[in-house]
């Protein structure tokens, strides 16, 4: 299977994947959308995530221009070039997916008023999410091909990366070309500025939509359910339609724009890898090279396909059952059969029919060249590791965040002694929840290498997100589904409606938390293979060096005391960035619960029913508040790494790489479950199954709305913003890997 093959695979894929993308938006947006009460809601929900995201867009270009001329200054044009594409490719997914979610919300509530069938409601939803999904897939494909298209083969750095020769590249620095500095334009550093890209917008795009969404949330419900004792998306809260604005920018475009970046590392990182190992002579034969560089794309390519026929399978059956959960797992469980399949076909054609030579030019073994335990399967191997790794972390977070176990009814019931409770257990929970995922997330990385060597960690990670535009559809469409709830409250629709709405919500509930887990697990992956590949750009491999014996050569030393305080210093990160976004949501929430007393204070007849909030001010209240706030941290976790390779080098940003990947696991789960947790104890309570008494409207059911306000930004702000921190500076890392070890203060003070 040939280069060019495997790349009429990706664009065909790619292709496929945004037609059908296409059909489906039109599919949804031709559906009738309702009453005119309903199209009203509607609208302005639509017009504030416009308005959002379109103000949101404008500020991440600026920062986007800025990192372009550092790039094209410093590094090469290729990667400036390149650092363009991903952005804006990952910009255009999240658009996309917002704009739909906000033509299929309406469109679902009318479904299930008119049909009153949880199947062909259920259609709908899944319609709109799934368009989600397949911009998600096919715009990271796309950008893929043009960069391999226009760098990797157009200008030679493919080839360079063969003849080993990174400065033999037709781009250079701005800075290259008056000086004597050459950083060397490399297809390595190439494709990170292409990922890199993806991971800005989707750090803005989570960042913004999570601050604004939380805001809202947090403002309707501490003054709207617990102050005034009102039922969630009352039209009366004048917080209720910046809260459904924020569903969409928050968990639609940012789910987006995560997974469309999380699924390029996954990709990427196992084509970096290959290259920096080939070029440092851990593996000599060069046709072994171009196998290992271009299996993620086909697996990507088959994946995307996979999904394609995943996600028709649902449409094209006649009749559903009422069970959505099984409906869904359905289309998953198609797409990522399909996957492997043919992935284990493709991994035969693609490795099986080498002839692999060592330095010498005699026959070897994959095993003895790669790694490679069981030849040719050894990378589809791994990528099973990683899907059931994914699959269990998911199932470890729907254990501690579902109301059917142990853990989140235990919140629920010490609810009744009152918050200070209901905030101590869920902490408990959150902690106690990080162990098993660890393990599991551990013992997958290390049964990959064992298998398949460093390329299996990327392998495992590619896995995980084969089946990614299948993935976010599911993801995608519990949103759609909340937001159809809270239309078919302010529109004062049948109680049936919102029986529908709420069951497809609550699904998409649990979906979200395995979503989370493939999220994360990939993402740990993705930045170990990445930080390998970096710690290349500052180490000198002894050439006699083979794959078996790369740790020997590529070290960090974490007891010297620049790798530790960088270690140190990469551990307390997270924290402060987290800390920050939980600021920023708390003062952004501050101004909207200001804003929501002062509106049932001072408008007669509001909490009567007899005159209607001023939702426009609450809805600037969050846009404003979300733009002002993302921006510091935003800038935090770009600045960060880069200043500390220029004042103390390559080593020390090493350590940062290592202390801020194992302290960001560990809060991201921990802020996802705890989060979880509290948000679905508060449900439990609703149902009344605490006891009597102790239903909605209770002090117990207060004490629960404290703990889900409590855990909401921990689990829709700072737990989806660690994964992209830690690839970002990884990211960074490896394409300023050269110029840290180059040109740092640390070495001119003490050399």
């Amino acid at each position: 299977m040939g280069i060019e093959l495997v790349l009429g695979l990706v664009i065909v894929a790619a292709l496929a994947g945004l037609i059908y993308a296409a059909f489906n938006f039109f599919s949804v947006k031709k559906l009738p959308e309702g009453n005119e009460r309903m199209q009203e809601i509607a609208g302005e929900i639509r017009l504030g995530a416009i308005t959002f995201i379109n103000y949101e867009y404008r500020v991440v270009a600026v920062v986007a221009a800025i990192i372009v001329v550092v790039l094209a200054a410093l590094i090469s044009w290729s990667s400036a070039v390149a650092f363009l594409v991903g952005a804006v490719m990952s910009a255009i997914a999240g658009y996309i997916g917002m704009k739909i979610a906000t033509y299929a919300n309406v469109r679902v509530t009318n479904k299930a008023l008119t049909s009153k069938s949880l199947a062909d409601t259920l259609k709908v939803a899944f319609k709109g999410g799934s368009v989600m999904g397949l911009c998600v897939a096919g715009f990271a494909l796309l950008g893929v091909f043009i960069t391999f298209i226009l760098f990797g083969i157009g200008f030679g750095q493919i080839d360079s990366a063969i003849a080993k020769d990174a400065t033999n590249v037709s781009f250079k620095s701005i800075v290259g070309m008056f000086t004597d500095l050459n950083l060397g334009a490399s297809f390595t550093m190439t494709l990170s500025s292409y990922a890199l890209g993806c991971s800005i917008i989707a750090l803005f795009n989570r960042m913004g939509g999570g601050i604004y969404t939380k805001a809202a949330d947090m403002g309707a419900d501490l003054v709207g359910k617990t102050e005034a004792h009102l039922p969630e998306d009352d039209p009366r809260n004048p917080a209720t339609i910046a809260d459904n604005v924020g569903d969409n920018v928050g968990d639609v475009a940012g789910l987006g724009s995560d997974l469309l970046e999380s699924f390029v590392g996954a990709m990427l990182s196992g084509t970096i890898m290959a290259i920096e190992l080939f070029t440092n002579l851990l593996f000599h034969d060069s046709a072994l090279l171009k196998a290992l560089i271009y299996f993620p794309l086909a697996l990507a390519g088959i994946g995307l396909i996979g999904c394609v026929l995943g996600i028709a399978s649902l449409f094209i059956r006649k009749k559903l059952s009422s069970n959505p959960h099984k409906e869904l797992n359905a289309a998953t469980w198609v797409s990522a059969g399909i996957t492997m399949i043919v992935g284990f076909v493709a991994s035969y054609f693609i490795f099986g029919s080498l002839n692999v030579v060592d330095v010498n030019g005699e026959a070897s073994t994959l095993a003895n060249e790669i790694g490679f335990r069981f030849g040719w399967v050894s990378p589809m191997i791994g990528a099973a590791i990683g899907i059931v790794a994914g699959i269990v972390i998911g199932k470890l977070a729907e254990y501690y965040t579902s109301a059917d176990y142990k853990p989140t009814q235990g919140i629920a019931q010490s609810s009744v002694q009152g918050p200070a409770l209901t905030v101590t257990q869920g902490l408990a929970v959150g902690m106690i929840s990080c162990m098993w995922p660890c393990i599991v997330l551990g013992l997958s990385i290390f049964v990959s290498f064992i298998i398949a060597g460093p390329y299996g960690v990327a392998a495992a990670a590619m896995g995980m997100l084969s089946f990614v535009a299948t993935t976010v559809s599911v993801d995608a469409y519990g949103p759609i589904s909340d937001n159809a709830g809270g239309i078919a409250e302010m529109s004062y629709l049948p109680e049936e409606v919102r029986e529908i709405t709420d069951t497809l919500d609550s699904v998409g509930n649990t979906t979200a938390a395995i979503g989370k887990g493939f999220a994360i697990g990939s993402a740990a992956m993705a930045v170990l293979c990445m930080m390998t590949s970096y710690m290349f750009s500052f180490n000198h491999v002894n050439p006699d060096f083979g794959i078996n014996q790369m740790f020997d050569g590529v070290v960090l030393n974490v007891i010297n005391p620049l790798g530790l305080t960088g270690a140190i210093f990469g551990a307390a990160m997270p924290f402060l960035f987290s800390g920050m976004l939980i600021n920023a949501v708390a003062k952004a929430a501050q101004r909207m619960v200001e804003e929501v007393r002062r509106q049932f204070k001072e408008i007669p007849g509001l909490l009567e029913g007899t005159a209607r909030p001023d939702t426009k001010t609450c809805i600037q209240i969050s846009t404003q508040g979300a733009i002002k706030e993302m921006t510091a941290p935003a800038l935090l976790a770009i600045a960060f790494p880069v200043a500390c390779g220029f004042i103390f080098g390559a080593e020390f940003v090493g350590g940062i790489l290592v202390g801020s990947t194992l302290s960001a696991i560990m809060l991201a789960i921990f802020c996802g479950n705890s989060g979880g947790a509290w948000d679905n104890g508060k449900k439990y309570i609703e149902t009344g199954a605490v006891g009597e008494g102790c239903g909605k409207g209770s002090p117990t059911h207060d004490a629960g709305v404290v703990g889900d306000t409590v855990g909401d930004p921990l689990k829709d702000t700072v737990g989806p913003c660690l994964d992209i921190l830690i690839k970002i500076m990884s990211n960074l890392a490896l394409v300023m890997g050269s110029a840290f070890a180059t040109y740092n203060l640390y070495d001119i003070i003490t050399k």
